[in-house]
């Protein structure tokens, strides 16, 4: 019997076979890659070289195992077709991305918690390292991962009314180094401690105040002035930005490409004590209880 770190890569193979990279005709907007629930769509325009990854995983776009493979693979495919800008965006209402889902680390198997931890990896290196020059359209909540993702963008464009920030500690989970490099580049070491210790989700305003975000425009604007945005970074010629956004970010990159095992034995050790679990059991009975108050 296939043991789960096997049935993994298999995860993987089989995203990449759904993967296809249809003739590109120039000046248009093509579909490059789907899946085979559509919950990712990626459009890349021909004639600007700029693709949009829009996460459609409904209801809250939570990011399984094999929804971070399939992000993993989407954005490498867009590497290897030099694509030279990337927007990130959420098709679900008034949620960018809520994050890893919960169920993946609440009692879960050993052998395919350390899949999704090292999908989660893969995921951060090629989107943090990325030498296309990335944009978050914020365009609904962003906690916890979902905030990693933005984060991990050259920049960010949030609609108001919303929230976004690392909150794990209000789950009983504590951030990975990477994630604190991560909030650490953009805001600061102090507010990026204060951030993390108390797992303050902030609103659109608040995340402008510490620079979590660069700019608040409305929320049908969000995707519009992303596109406009872009144009600037475009305008640079390539290699001397991609050297200097690697110069900035290289160090992290490499911490995390060094202590790889290290940080997923330690992930694995920490999401499986007693206490952590009895956290998240107590943060699904509450989405529970909620979810029936709705109905």
């Amino acid at each position: 019997m296939a043991t789960l770190w096997t049935r993994g890569i298999q995860v993987c193979r089989s995203f990449s076979r759904l993967c296809t990279t249809p003739t590109v005709q120039r000046g248009t907007a093509v579909r490059l890659m789907s899946t085979e629930n559509d919950n990712l769509q990626v459009d890349v325009d021909s004639k600007t070289g700029v693709a949009t990854m829009k996460m459609c995983r409904p209801p809250v776009n939570s990011l399984n195992l094999e929804y971070l493979t399939s992000i993993s693979i989407a954005l490498e495919k867009l590497e290897n077709e030099k694509c030279r800008g990337l927007i990130l965006t959420s098709g679900v209402p008034k949620i960018f991305c809520a994050g890893l889902d919960i169920l993946e680390m609440y009692q879960p198997d050993v052998e395919r918690l350390q899949v999704f931890w090292r999908s989660l990896q893969d995921v951060w290196l090629r989107l943090y390292g990325s030498k296309m020059a990335t944009i978050a359209a914020i365009n609904g909540h962003s906690p916890a991962g979902g905030c990693l993702l933005a984060l991990c963008c050259d920049y960010r464009i949030m609609a108001p009314n919303y929230t976004i920030g690392l909150n794990e500690t209000q789950l009983g989970i504590v951030a990975p180094f990477w994630f604190k490099d991560t909030i650490c580049g953009v805001v600061g070491e102090r507010e990026a401690e204060h951030a993390l210790t108390l797992g303050i989700m902030y609103s659109t305003e608040e995340a402008l105040d510490i620079k979590a975000i660069d700019k608040v425009v409305p929320q049908e604007e969000v995707y519009t002035a992303a596109q406009e945005k872009m144009k600037q970074y475009l305008k640079i010629p390539e290699v001397a930005r991609q050297l200097s956004k690697d110069m900035m970010r290289r160090e992290n990159v490499e911490k995390l490409r060094l202590r790889r095992e290290d940080d997923v034995a330690n992930f694995k050790n920490f999401a499986v004590r007693d206490s952590v679990q009895k956290s998240l059991g107590m943060y699904l009975e509450m989405l529970k209880k909620k979810s029936q108050q709705k109905k």
